[in-house]
């Protein structure tokens, strides 16, 4: 029986679709060559080695703060500074009179009632979140980890960009899909999906890059946005932004917080 394209188009669409779909079916290990060759296509688009020898990172901004529903309950100006792989140091406000410092073995906290140490649980807490964050430390520091698995999950549209998603799965099981837009090859979304490790609930993180800009030669996402278990936590909105400053590793101590208590009280008397 003949077939007119007119009568037949949806069915000869749906063919072509389907033979489409069919041509892109990889081996295991074409699966994997193709999300490797898609994860350091992405990382030349941040900036190639440029992005792989950043050190450290000065930026200031406007940071969200939500409430626990979700709800925006308004902005904080912070200043951050970041020694990699694994050293953090957040202050607040114009005054600089809230601090936090972190790292992957101690922490403490800074406010008006002096210093406080952050704890075994909030350490643990940021060392995980840590081993989460795409752009700064996954393309990084993890991708010869051992047992990591790299897979290639297609095409898609998101945010009205093609993309293709990659996932990384690690030992623990922790799931990292990767949206990289096809023009520009720049991540846009992620989806970090994992357990819970004293509950083992499921957890879904999604994150938003926006806003990308050339900066000492990386491409920075200037707004990042980040929901868990479909509720809005994180949003940041970048005013400056700097790359290896040369900061001190004296920056992360509970010494230098002393030192800033010291000028703070200073200033009240």
């Amino acid at each position: 029986m003949r077939l007119s394209i007119r009568a037949g188009s949806g069915i000869l669409v749906a063919l072509l679709a389907t033979a489409a779909a069919a041509q892109q079916v990889l081996l295991p290990e074409q699966n994997t060559a193709r999300a490797r060759e898609l994860v350091q296509q992405a990382i030349e688009a941040l900036g190639g080695a440029a992005y792989r020898n950043v050190r450290d990172i000065y930026r200031e901004g406007r940071l969200a703060q939500f409430s626990s529903a979700g709800e925006l309950a308004g902005y904080v100006k912070f200043f951050d500074y970041v020694k990699l792989p694994d050293k953090n140091r957040t202050e607040f406000y114009d005054q600089r009179n809230i601090i936090t410092v972190m790292t992957s073995e101690e922490g403490w906290e800074l406010d008006r009632g002096g210093i406080q140490p952050a704890g075994p649980e909030a350490v643990e807490r940021y060392r995980r979140n840590l081993r989460k964050d795409v752009l700064e430390y996954v393309l990084r520091y993890r991708l010869d980890e051992e047992g990591l698995a790299f897979r290639y999950q297609g095409s898609d549209v998101v945010d009205l960009k093609q993309v293709d998603w990659v996932e990384l799965v690690d030992r623990e099981r922790t799931s990292m899909r990767i949206a990289l837009d096809r023009n520009t090859r720049l991540p846009i979304r992620a989806v970090i999906v994992s357990r819970d490790p004293l509950t083992r609930q499921r957890i879904e993180e999604v994150e938003y890059y926006a806003n990308y800009h050339p900066i000492d030669g990386v491409m920075t996402p200037m707004q990042i946005q980040k929901q868990r278990n479909g509720i809005n936590y994180y949003q940041v909105f970048f005013t400056a932004y700097r790359y290896n400053t040369g900061l001190d590793d004296a920056l992360f101590t509970r010494a230098s917080l002393e030192e800033r208590w010291a000028k703070l009280n200073k200033k009240k008397k």
